[in-house]
């Protein structure tokens, strides 16, 4: 257990712009908020694992499973609400020190290395932080080069400064900092001293659209326990 107060929040809003009741779908016999769920519930880091909705049939999907329920008001559930205002209501009435967002969007992100994200921000002394995906590949942003150089030589991935993208499938902050910033400012999302961790791969597959849900589904369906060994051609053995 960790000395400092720490609570999982698995944000719920019962809608979802691109693609309908998210947190409902099903993939592999299971409703997508249930993999965050069990994740917090896995990594033995949180004192209390909280779903956090705008809509009360998430009640019955936390008992299920073993969590909290906590019901937002109803002007925080639109889709035009803001992160930061939903971290602030969830720490005025579940006092804590640290929350961690945990996201139902990343499916197979698993227990431990959620619990690993807690570690990390408690050893760095972060006040806020976010998981991000390294990809080492040729980027521009609007139309120009950001981490390589067209002239001469196209460069190999492999020596490419990585590129880190926002995977949003933790994010964490510490309660007092986010608090005294929120109500100074009006926002509070990166407060404090800032820091991000690095995630798997698998843990980048965000669910968005219908396509996403696909994806998730089969790799679950394809490998109950994700212990995957990479197999060679039977030439291999001639090299």
């Amino acid at each position: 257990m960790n000395e400092s107060k720490t609570i999982a929040m698995i944000p719920a809003r019962i809608g979802s712009t691109r693609l309908k009741m998210k947190n409902l779908a099903l993939i592999n016999d299971k409703p997508l908020i249930y993999y965050s769920i069990r994740a917090a519930q896995d990594s033995g880091v949180f004192e209390r694992v909280v779903i956090n909705s705008d809509h009360e049939i998430f009640a019955k999907i936390a008992e299920r499973y073993g969590a909290e329920f906590y019901h937002r008001p109803r002007e925080l559930g639109g889709s035009s609400i803001k992160s930061d205002d939903v971290v602030m209501d969830f720490m005025e009435k579940n006092p804590c020190d640290i929350v961690a967002w945990v996201n139902p969007t990343s499916p197979l992100q698993s227990g431990k290395e959620v619990g690993d994200v807690v570690r990390f921000f408690n050893r760095q002394r972060l006040d806020s932080l976010i998981t991000v995906k390294d990809e080492q590949v040729h980027c521009l942003y609007e139309g120009r080069p950001v981490n390589f150089d067209p002239p001469g030589k196209f460069a190999q991935t492999q020596d490419l400064i990585p590129v880190q993208t926002f995977v949003y499938s933790v994010m964490m902050w510490r309660a007092s900092t986010f608090m005294s910033e929120y109500k100074e400012k009006g926002y509070a999302f990166f407060c404090g001293r800032t820091g991000t961790f690095p995630v798997g791969r698998l843990s980048g597959i965000i669910i968005k659209r219908p396509e996403d849900l696909m994806l998730a589904d089969f790799i679950l369906r394809s490998s109950n326990d994700m212990d995957y060994q990479v197999r060679y051609d039977e030439v291999i053995s001639d090299v």
